[in-house]
């Protein structure tokens, strides 16, 4: 398996500015998108640097009314003792991301008689649309409103495919690709809480192993959350870590 780097997830988003030290990415499409408005750490700054690079941002997305800082660093390192104090006491919220990768023909495949997939078309595009809006309704109107603007706009890419889990002919789940020459990145992958523990998950990523059995599939799952154990369980591959921090409703 060639090697997998957090440098081959999409990040949706503009880079504006670039040196040695970081990148900052900005998305005017959706300032409320937490995961396209930051800036990303290509070492680990001191605390003097993350400082003074703090203050550029806060005073950025004020400029565009955008109430929150998020940062990335560099991956596979931890954060500096003398920053991560920083960050506890600025009451910012850290965690980490974990890489995961696998080939297709190590994924364990089951059958779940109430569960079917499908790409998303023409015909179930609006039942994809609405699943997905109430389920950003928790992150607000406004997210959710302009995920469906960017959601639409994915639904034109060649490189991008939107799948749709049904149980029992009712949408319950659904996941989003991201297609390239040797990789498939598995994105957004969620199921309705009643419904969870049925095998909607893993029927949409069997279908994804389907679909691409020759490339190498990737995803990131939230370090402290339980879904990284069930990826570890179904053969996903242990790549690499990634810690990010971010504070919301900044005064």
């Amino acid at each position: 398996m060639r090697n997998i780097t957090f440098d081959h997830i999409e990040k949706i988003g503009h880079i504006i500015f670039e040196d040695d030290v970081y990148q900052h990415v900005h998305y005017p499409e959706m300032l409320s998108r937490y995961d396209s408005n930051y800036i990303l750490f290509k070492t680990m700054p001191s605390l003097s640097i993350f400082k003074e690079l703090e203050q550029m941002l806060r005073t950025f997305h004020r400029k565009h009314n955008q109430q929150h800082l998020k940062f990335i660093f560099q991956a596979n390192e931890k954060i500096s003792s003398d920053v991560h104090q920083y960050l506890t006491d600025a009451n910012y919220d850290i965690g980490f991301l974990e890489l995961y990768t696998i080939e297709p023909s190590q994924f364990p495949t089951s059958l779940h008689q109430h569960v079917t997939v499908q790409p998303v078309t023409e015909e179930n595009l609006a039942a994809f649309l609405k699943l997905q809006y109430d389920e950003d309704l928790k992150y607000g109107e406004n997210f959710a409103s302009e995920k469906q603007a960017l959601l639409q706009r994915q639904f034109h890419n060649a490189h991008k495919h939107q799948l749709l889990a049904y149980y029992d002919g009712i949408p319950v789940g659904s996941t989003e690709l991201i297609e390239e020459d040797k990789t498939v990145e598995i994105d957004n992958l969620f199921v309705l809480e009643a419904f969870q523990r049925k095998g909607i998950g893993s029927q949409l990523q069997q279908y994804v192993m389907k679909k691409f059995p020759d490339k190498i599939v990737i995803l990131v799952a939230d370090g402290e959350d339980t879904p990284r154990e069930m990826y570890q369980k179904q053969n996903y591959v242990y790549q690499g870590y990634q810690y990010e921090a971010l504070k919301v409703q900044e005064d």
